[in-house]
């Protein structure tokens, strides 16, 4: 059973940056994919960035501003939230793909909260 870990979460204010880490039971290699996604409240869960080995997707939304980046030695992805807006405000999750299954993991979850 995989597990993955969400860290980094918190309230900052605007203009602010917070540095969000997920740490993978097993080795990150196990994964064709890993990312994360968001869900503000009444909104469907969206996606915020994955990393791949052919490279990375960001949508228009956080391009410039968030940065997704894994390290293969402690088996984390971690994602570098700068300029944050309200609108940022959200539960992040950690997600990951099997590279031998068609299994997909998620984390629990860590708050976001960008206020004054």
């Amino acid at each position: 059973q995989v597990h993955l870990v969400e860290s980094g979460g918190g309230l900052v204010q605007p203009g602010g940056s917070l540095r969000l880490s997920c740490a993978a039971s097993s080795s990150i290699f196990s994964f064709v994919a890993m990312g994360w996604f968001r869900q503000a409240p009444g909104k469907e869960r969206e996606l915020v960035a994955t990393i791949t080995s052919s490279g990375v997707n960001v949508p228009d939304s956080v391009k410039g501003r968030f940065t997704i980046s894994r390290d293969n030695a402690k088996n984390t992805v971690n994602l570098q939230m700068n300029n944050l807006k309200p609108e940022d405000t959200a539960v992040y999750y950690c997600y990951a793909r099997s590279r031998y299954s068609s299994n997909s993991y998620w984390g629990q979850g860590t708050q976001v909260t960008v206020s004054s």
